[in-house]
């Protein structure tokens, strides 16, 4: 099993920025996948970003590419999303997930932090 505990979220101005953690802990490897998804009220929960623990190799969804950076520091087993010029339609509570490499899905979830955007 893998834990996974984000933090960070809040209430910010649009333009303004936000780094997002999520703290990894259990039975983990450097076989994963660490990703970032989102999901507004009533609306499905797309992929952010997402970044191989072990090469630290990146991806991002088009929507974020150019203001979002997602970094991970593998001696404090923590995964960053650093969120900058926000947008309103950033609003969202936003979850780290995991997943082993060569698994389609993602199977481990954090409970989920809420930002929000104002303009």
């Amino acid at each position: 099993q893998v834990q996974l505990v984000e933090s960070g979220g809040g209430l910010v101005q649009a333009g303004g920025s936000l780094r997002l953690s999520c703290v990894v802990s259990g039975r983990t490897s450097s076989s994963y996948r660490m990703g970032w998804f989102r999901q507004g009220p009533g609306k499905d929960r797309p992929f952010v970003a997402a970044i191989r623990w072990d090469e630290g190799t990146p991806d991002y969804a088009d929507s974020v590419k150019g203001r979002f950076i997602i970094s991970r520091d593998t001696a404090k087993n923590t995964v960053y999303l650093q969120m900058n010029t926000l947008k309103p339609e950033d609003t969202a509570v936003y979850y780290c997930a995991a997943r082993r490499l060569g698994y389609g899905e993602y199977e481990y979830w954090g409970q989920g932090t809420q930002v929000t955007v104002s303009t």
